[in-house]
Parts: C-alpha cells; structure tokens; sequence
C-alpha cells in the first residue's frame, strides 16, 4: 500500500503545478511583440506608402496613353490639343495631373527624317507621330527624413497617328 500513496504523490506534484518549470517565462512573448510591433507596423506603413505612389505613376502613365491613343484617332484629333489633355486628364480621376503636354512630329514611311512638308518624302508617304507626357506631383502621407517631401512622376507615350 505504501507503494501506491508515492505514486499518487508524485502523480501530484506534477499536475499540481503545471508550470512550475518554467519561473520567470510567462511574459516572454508579449515583450518579445512589444518590442516587434513598432518595426512591423513601421513595414506595414511603408509598404502602404510604396503602393499607393506605384498605383499613382500607373495612373499618371495610363493618361498618357489614353491622350495619345486619343490623339492618334486621325490628323485632325492629333492637332486638338485639348480633346488629348481632356482625355489624359479623364483617364486619371485619383491624381491630379500637373501637365500634360502634347507634340507632333514627323517621318518618312522609308525611315528618313521629315519636317512634316509635303515635299519631304518623295518616295514615300509621311508618317505622323503624336507623342503625350504627362506629369503629377505625389506626396506622402508620411515624411520621412532624408526622402524629399513630394516626388514627381511622369509619364509618355507615343504613337504613330492612323491615316
């Protein structure tokens, strides 16, 4: 009998206290995440950041090509120079476009270089080319020192105009 009474004692000292071997270890995980949580969220808040300015160069890019797509309609949408900032400025409703700046310029269909004269090309037809840039000016919702306070993005696209 005495046998079983020190079985069940040291059955006991075990499930009586079930962490009793590890003193002082408690809190361990929750400094270890007090500790952690400032850069992780410093993280979270720069990934933020760099999205948000990655979504406003796409957009400021995709304005640029919608100007020029529009402008490449035919010789009289390439010379409106209002309808191609209208649409560039259209296409972007979540930025606002600083400038957007449209020019024309010319080739020969042979590859030789044109002023856009009709006497230029004698063997062969002249090409138009509508070129649009775009630009916008981004600024962070954080500053961080040592970045500069707004950045600039800009945008192009060119396209031969459809005769």
């Amino acid at each position: 009998m005495q046998i079983s009474r020190t079985r069940v004692r040291s059955k006991e000292r075990f499930t009586s206290r079930p962490c009793a071997g590890m003193k002082g270890e408690g809190g361990q995980a929750l400094v270890e995440l007090a500790l952690s949580m400032p850069l992780l969220i410093t993280l979270l808040i720069g990934a933020v950041e760099f999205a948000r300015m990655a979504f406003a160069s796409i957009e400021v890019s995709n304005a640029a090509l919608a100007g020029v797509q529009y402008g490449a309609q035919d010789t009289t949408t390439a010379a409106d120079t209002t309808g191609i900032q209208t649409a560039a400025s259209n296409d972007a409703p979540d930025v606002t476009l600083g400038t957007t700046t449209t020019s024309t310029s010319c080739i020969c269909s042979d590859g030789s270089a044109s002023t856009c004269l009709s006497t230029d090309c004698s063997t062969s037809a002249i090409e138009k080319i509508v070129t649009v840039k775009t630009q916008a000016t981004f600024t962070p919702l954080i500053h961080v020192p040592g970045l500069p306070g707004t950045f600039t993005l800009h945008g192009q696209a060119v396209q031969k105009v459809l005769e």
